[in-house]
């Protein structure tokens, strides 16, 4: 056996190795759970799927955090605002502080109001059915994980709730009102997102990037974007975060917005033309201004994550808690803190441990993003739900992001086709090949007309004959080019295509996966 052979065997054992701690340490996580609530609550017929519920919420909070947290820090991380360890460290004590400090005391355990519970007399196969939703959804969100596509965690757990609720008690139990807005927001999301960001980014570009004067510009116009970026996220962090301790209104949020984000402008603008008084006149130095709000609009996107979707984790675990306990069904229970620690944990946990995948795809597997472009994504992030939220639209966060990286992608393909240089150089480089291609057929042309050709005439017209067909080439190699330089491929499409398939088949498929697991349940305790 070779020294390479030996490397290559030594690699794959290292990364099996790496995929086994990983593996065991979540195994621990599911353990430490298990064992607790087994001490904690014991093993009567009551509570024993108590303790099954806990350990699929587990199970579940760990998947929330491996493949949703990814759209909050994915955009810092690809253009390199953050390192990849920095992004995972803040994102899961953001993630934990934003479950614990702002996921509110009392959830609607059928999220989103997608069953009636009231179809359901028997408390024990309603406890069956939200079992099944959490397992349905966290095993669709592992699948999603592993081929690397990002999806809703509330489109998956949704799916699994009413699969289980069709299986329960027919269709008659859907709110298919609800699930009408669910299948709209597959659609509205994406493209308010990708709106949203591919708008700023023109923004920016014409009135930054475009100019001669590229520092001047940024002095001007980054203070003002740097002020609405804390406009939103402290508007979109009081209506997502603060407002599940103290009710807060949409004026009020906005208000307290704006007097922060105004004190915000007049500091940072000291900053930014002290600062880029150093800089080259180029995007690079522009770039280097938007790190810092990058950072924190990681942080806050992360807390406001932590605070609203830990509730896909521990709802449907709430909802079985509150039946074992009182053994009846209610639409709205009380949270016990053990509860919320297994989401929040449970968040983080999977975040540290599978996390990285989903970051390196959101970040830099379907377009090239720099500090600019990942600013533009951020926005979009909160503009689009603090909008959508006030129009009664309902979205998806990881649909908005990922939306939100396909807007800036292609707005850069369009403006790549339209620039005038970037066409005007492939032209020209077309023509000159062109006519020298008419030259070495005129000149062949004479040779050929001579009558008594001497030799070097001869020698001549065979390196002609081999240049013109050289010249040939190029030209029709640079008239790929002029066509291809008029649609440029920045965002890469495999990812688009199974990024999107995975979107349209989150529901139906937790949903069936959903049903089969209540009807396995059934047997079993039947």
């Amino acid at each position: 056996m070779d020294i390479q052979t030996i490397g290559k065997i030594s690699k794959e054992t290292k990364k099996v190795q790496t995929e086994f701690s990983k593996f065991s340490l979540a195994l621990l996580f599911i353990a430490v759970v298990f064992i607790w609530t087994f001490a904690t609550h014991g093993t009567n017929d009551n509570n024993i799927f108590l303790i099954v519920g806990a350990v699929f919420g587990a199970y579940m909070a760990m998947n929330i955090g491996a493949n949703d947290v990814a759209n909050n820090v994915g955009p810092a991380v690809g253009s390199k605002a953050m390192t990849l360890f920095t992004a995972i460290i803040l994102a899961a004590v953001c993630e934990a502080a934003g479950a614990f400090i702002a996921g509110g005391e009392v959830v609607k355990t059928i999220k989103n109001g997608i069953i009636d519970p009231s179809y359901i007399s028997d408390p024990n196969i309603y406890i069956w059915a939200m079992a099944a939703a959490l397992l349905s959804a966290a095993i669709w969100l592992n699948f999603a994980t592993s081929i690397g596509a990002p999806v809703s965690t509330t489109h998956s757990i949704v799916g699994g709730v009413m699969g289980a609720g069709i299986a329960a008690a027919g269709f008659a139990i859907v709110a298919w009102g609800t699930v009408g807005k669910i299948v709209l927001s597959w659609i509205v999301s994406p493209v308010l997102g990708g709106i949203v960001a591919a708008g700023f980014l023109y923004f920016i570009k014409k009135k930054i990037i475009y100019k001669k004067d590229i520092i001047g510009s940024g002095q001007k116009f980054v203070p003002i974007l740097i002020a609405i970026m804390a406009w939103a996220f402290i508007t979109y962090l009081m209506l997502k975060g603060v407002n599940q301790i103290v009710k807060v209104n949409f004026i009020t949020a906005s208000l307290v917005g704006l007097g922060l984000a105004t004190f915000i402008y007049v500091y940072v603008k000291k900053i930014i033309i002290k600062k880029s008084d150093h800089l080259a006149n180029d995007r690079s130095s522009i770039n280097t201004l938007f790190n810092i709000p990058l950072i924190f609009a990681a942080a806050l996107l992360s807390f406001a994550h932590g605070a609203n979707d830990v509730a896909n984790a521990i709802g449907p675990l709430a909802a079985i808690n509150d039946a074992v306990l009182h053994g009846d069904i209610r639409g709205a229970v009380a949270i016990p803190f053990w509860v919320m620690a297994v989401g929040a944990i449970g968040i983080a946990i999977g975040l540290l441990l599978y996390g990285p995948k989903l970051i390196k795809t959101v970040g830099s597997e379907i377009t090239e993003l720099d500090q600019i472009r990942a600013y533009c994504i951020a926005m979009a992030a909160a503009l689009t739900v603090i909008i959508a939220s006030q129009l009664g639209i309902p979205v998806s966060s990881t649909h908005i992001a990922i939306g939100a990286v396909f807007g800036v992608g292609f707005l850069r393909e369009w403006l790549n086709a339209t620039e005038k240089n970037y066409l005007i150089e492939a032209r020209e480089k077309f023509k000159k090949d062109k006519k020298e291609l008419q030259e070495y057929n005129e000149q062949l042309n004479r040779l050929i007309a001579i009558e008594n050709k001497s030799k070097e005439d001869y020698e001549l017209i065979v390196a002609l004959h081999k240049a013109i067909d050289d010249k040939e080439d190029l030209v029709k190699s640079d008239k790929k080019e002029f066509k291809s330089a008029k649609n440029v491929q920045l965002v890469k499409r495999d990812a688009v295509k199974k990024i999107i398939a995975a979107w349209l088949i989150t529901v139906p498929a937790a949903s069936l996966l959903s049903a089969g697991i209540f009807f396995m349940i059934k047997g079993i305790m039947m």
